[in-house]
Order: structure tokens, then sequence, then C-alpha cells
């Protein structure tokens, strides 16, 4: 039975009670009077007494807080803080940050395990950095660090709540980037190459990509209602930034679109095939996949590049990042307007910075200026 003691050393009453193991236990009531401390006292002792999962425990001191004094402890696992963050970013971040987020979320408390469901501030930096350190061994030092960017966020918003003193992830570095070859983009003669290469559609998408500068999978989704074959404009908003450009479509690049079959139906895809395998797989991995066989064809990688097995390294190994890509396209496109002279801030506009602040210190570039830079784009489709 749970008693307490008066240590005259202080004035708080100390309560004396016995764990489930048999051990007599005392711990300080941070109370005065006797009678709010026996109660105390006996309900640590039923805590301690019987085996119960976190989120009791946290209720039971809860309750025993709003009694005793009047207020109410609002205490939250990791977990929890981490669901009402993801809900709390849904109205203002794109879809596929949201995705990643999720993902990236589900990794940490995954490899945390139970210490996931114990309250917010008992995690601590060492849980940081044996997470990064784990997930080092098979990430790239990018990917390892957007992981770290997405914890910082988290448990800096767990500060701004009052929810811990300490951010255990504020003063975990970020790991420096391996060199690995580095993405370049094509040339003209390697755009042709490409093209001789691919089918129809393909054909298609890696022109859009070229004249557009925008990612494989935007163009996948691609839809009629988003081309402007009046205003020689096409109009979309990126699903990885939710940006909205209005891209003006170059001379060539028209005469391309031109060919292609008009469905009577606006909202049809421009690329049928490409958006089904977006729509039913939600990511552009296949289609990916099948750039990298025309990539293969065209002389651009090795054949072994394209097997799932047979490296000895597994699935969870590091990816080798290959220096020809669909996202070259995106820096050809670039390459092609700087050498043609088009200023750095006309480039950005019309491609889509990533940068939201640049973005805005490029609101100024007009019409007119977007419309050169297309013209001033090769043919590459003859």
């Amino acid at each position: 039975m749970a008693s307490i003691w008066k240590d005259p050393r202080t004035r708080y009453w100390v309560a004396c009670f016995t764990d489930r193991n048999g051990r007599r236990v005392k711990r300080s009531t941070g109370e005065t009077l006797p009678k709010k401390a026996q109660k105390i006292a006996d309900e640590y002792e039923k805590v301690a007494r019987t085996k119960q999962t976190v989120r009791t425990v946290r209720s039971t001191i809860s309750s025993l807080a709003q009694e005793i004094w009047g207020v109410a402890v609002t205490t939250q696992s990791l977990r929890e803080h981490i669901h009402a963050w993801l809900e709390e970013k849904r109205s203002d971040a794109a879809a596929s940050t949201i995705e990643f987020y999720e993902k990236s979320a589900a990794k940490f408390l995954g490899f945390l395990g139970p210490a996931a469901d114990e309250p917010i501030d008992h995690l601590e930096k060492e849980h940081v950095r044996k997470f990064k350190a784990e997930i080092s061994k098979t990430l790239a030092a990018k990917t390892v660090n957007h992981h770290l960017k997405l914890l910082r966020m988290v448990f800096r918003a767990a500060r701004r709540d009052g929810l811990i003193d300490d951010d255990p992830a504020e003063f975990v570095d970020t790991i420096k980037r391996e060199k690995r070859s580095v993405r370049r983009a094509f040339t003209i003669e390697e755009i042709g190459r490409v093209l001789k290469c691919c089918d129809g559609e393909w054909r298609s998408i890696v022109i859009c990509g070229l004249y557009t500068g925008q990612r494989l999978a935007d163009l996948a989704c691609l839809r009629w209602s988003n081309v402007d074959l009046v205003k020689n404009e096409i109009t979309l908003i990126t699903r990885k930034t939710d940006r909205k450009l209005t891209i003006p479509i170059a001379p060539a690049f028209i005469n391309h679109l031109k060919t292609l079959p008009v469905a009577a139906d606006r909202a049809t895809p421009v690329h049928p095939q490409a958006a089904a395998v977006v729509g039913k797989q939600g990511r552009v991995g296949t289609l990916s996949n099948q750039f990298s066989a025309i990539l293969v064809k065209a002389g651009f990688r090795d054949a072994s590049s394209l097997k799932k097995q047979g490296t000895g390294k597994g699935r969870q190994a590091k990816r080798e990042l290959n220096e020809l890509s669909f996202h070259s396209l995106r820096h050809t496109a670039v390459t092609l307007l700087k050498e043609a002279g088009i200023p750095a801030a006309v480039v950005m506009e019309m491609i889509g910075h990533d940068s939201e602040q640049m973005s805005e210190h490029y609101t100024h570039v007009g019409n007119e200026a977007l419309k050169k830079a297309a013209e001033s784009l090769p043919d590459v489709t003859k």
C-alpha cells in the first residue's frame, strides 16, 4: 500500500510505493498538502504495479492532474504529433510533397518502434542520430538530408506548440553529398539519336520535355485543355511544386502538336498511354524504366542497368545516378536557352524554378520575353 513521508529538508511530501517487481520506490509528489500527496502516491503505485501501455499511463497522469490541480495535461506521443502535423500540412503542400512527408515520417516511426508512442519530449538527439546512421547505409546523401529536413520541421512545430523544450533534430548535422556522376544535358545530336529510338507517343513526350523543360509526371498528365493553339501557350500546375506555369510554345513544338490527334473531349490526355500508367500507379517509375530502355537502345546506357537483379547489392543498395535520364531534358532546355543568350530570369520563369523565393524574384518577366525565349529553341523534330 502506498504511503507518504515528509522529508524535513523539503516542504514536499514523498510518495513511497511498491512497483510490480516488488521494489520499494520513493518519488516526490511535488505537493505540500497530505491529502493530495496521498492521492498522488496511490496513483504512482497503481501505474507502477501493473503493466500498462504508454497511452494508458499518460491518460492516468492527465486525469490525476485534472482532479488534484484542476489543469489539463496535454501530452502527445511522437506518432500523434506527426499525424496532426501532416493534417495541418495537407492544406498548403502539393500532393507529391505530402506523399514524401508521409513516407519519410513512416520510416522514422518504424525505426523508433515502441518509442514512437512515448511522449514526444522523451525523444532525444541520439534517436535522430541513429536514424540518420541507419538510413545512410542504403540511401543517397541527398535523400538522407531530405529525411532530416522533415524531422526538423516536425520537431520545430512541436517546440512551437510547447510540447518539447529541446529540439532533438536541431543539431544533427546533414551529411555531405558523396561525389557521384552528375546529370548533364543532351546535345542536339544525342536528342536526335534518342528520338530515332522512340515510338510515336514516347517521341512526343521527349519533344514535349525538351520544349517545355517540364518533369515526366507533368508531361504524362498533360491534357488538351492545357494546350492553347490559338495563343500558342501551355498552362499547367506542376505536381511537385503546385505552381501554375504558362509556357509559350516554340514554333517547332507547335508543328509537332498539330500532328497529334486532338480528341473532342478537351480533358483527354495528350499522351494517353503515359497518363494511364500514372493514373494507375500514381507515380512515373514504370515510365522512367521505359525511357531507360530507350537510352539503352540509343547507346547511352549499358543494358545491365535495366536488370533488377544480379548486381549483388540487393534492393536496399544505393542507386547509381546515371548522367543521362529524362530529367536531362530539363537541363537541355535550360542549356539551349542560355546558349541562345536568353537572360537567366527568363529561363527560370519559363522552366519553372523550384524555389518560391526565386519565383517571386522573377515575376517581372513578361510574356514577350518568354515568347522570344521559346522561339530561340532549335528544331530537333526534323
